[in-house]
């Protein structure tokens, strides 16, 4: 029953995350062709900068939808576990595509910084200050969920630096308006690689992580041994293995060390409980009795 509740309130995240997504790409790509036309009809790089940024920004949350709406095709015979890896592969391409924005605003920025253009500081903070309601809007909707999913916080993550850069934008519109310094555009456009580059590091990190099914950075290993040395009738474990199904998922496999095999049965279930509490979903535990078990010779 508590398996089933689990089971229904994953599809439910799942269905409310694919509505966060797109109402997030329908709002940033409509910004996306505002931001790219007014940047280039005001020649800022502040503005186009940011364009691309958020163009990135479109495309990850494009491949996020795609990748939870593939995490619930059925598992089969050659994919034994389904399409839930796609996850973790798309947060890493979303990664990779940031750094890769990263590169071409500062070397854009760079140029613009040896040779300053004049601007209209007003329509520049003008556009800034929609992208600052846009982009806050869309990291409301992924707040909630930020903390259950990589690919969610990294939406969350990537907007919330959206709405901070659009800030820088439109300040530097109204000093450009007041003072004339139109050098500032382009230093923003320098902070807003900065700004990418800080916020994709730890998501490139863990995504990275994932992908070598790694233990996924929101569980101890430690504690979950702990969890279930804990146990009274659990001697002991060995050859624990911990890792993502998805960034959403996570599974274990373990052999665990028995006083009493005849307890199996509820020993398992036992294990299992503490493991869903722990955000382990689905574990596959082989036990063996203290006289006899395998901690030296098995893999």
């Amino acid at each position: 029953m508590e398996h089933d509740h689990h089971t229904h309130q994953h599809t439910h995240n799942i269905s409310s995350l694919n509505k966060a997504f797109i109402i997030g790409i329908v709002l940033n790509l409509a910004f996306v062709f505002v931001e790219f036309g007014s940047g280039f009809y005001l020649n800022s790089m502040a503005l186009l900068s940011d364009a691309g940024h958020n163009l990135g920004d479109v495309v990850s949350l494009v491949l996020a939808l795609l990748a939870f709406r593939l995490s619930k095709v059925r598992p089969n015979h050659d994919y034994t576990y389904g399409y839930k890896k796609s996850t973790v592969l798309v947060s890493l391409l979303n990664a990779v595509i940031l750094l890769v924005a990263v590169g071409g605003i500062l070397v854009e920025s760079f140029d613009k910084l040896k040779n300053p253009q004049p601007l209209s500081g007003t329509a520049i903070a003008w556009v800034a200050g929609i992208g600052v309601l846009i982009n806050t809007a869309t990291a409301l909707l992924f707040l909630k969920d930020k903390e259950k999913d990589l690919n969610v916080k990294g939406a969350y993550l990537h907007m919330a630096a959206d709405a901070l850069v659009s800030v820088g934008v439109l300040a530097s519109g109204l000093i450009m308006n007041t003072t004339g310094w139109y050098i500032i555009d382009p230093i923003i456009g320098i902070v807003v690689a900065v700004v990418i580059l800080i916020s994709t590091w730890n998501l490139l990190h863990e995504s990275i992580r994932l992908s070598l099914d790694g233990v996924p950075v929101n569980i101890n290993a430690e504690e979950i041994e702990r969890i279930i040395t804990d146990i009274p009738e659990v001697k002991g474990i060995h050859h624990i293995h911990i890792w993502a199904l998805s960034t959403m998922e996570n599974a274990l496999t373990a052999h665990i060390v028995l006083n009493d095999i005849v307890q199996m049965e509820e020993i398992k279930r036992k294990i299992k409980h503490e493991l869903e509490h722990a955000n382990i979903i689905h574990a596959t535990l082989e036990f063996e009795t203290n006289d006899v078990h395998c901690e030296t010779n098995c893999l």
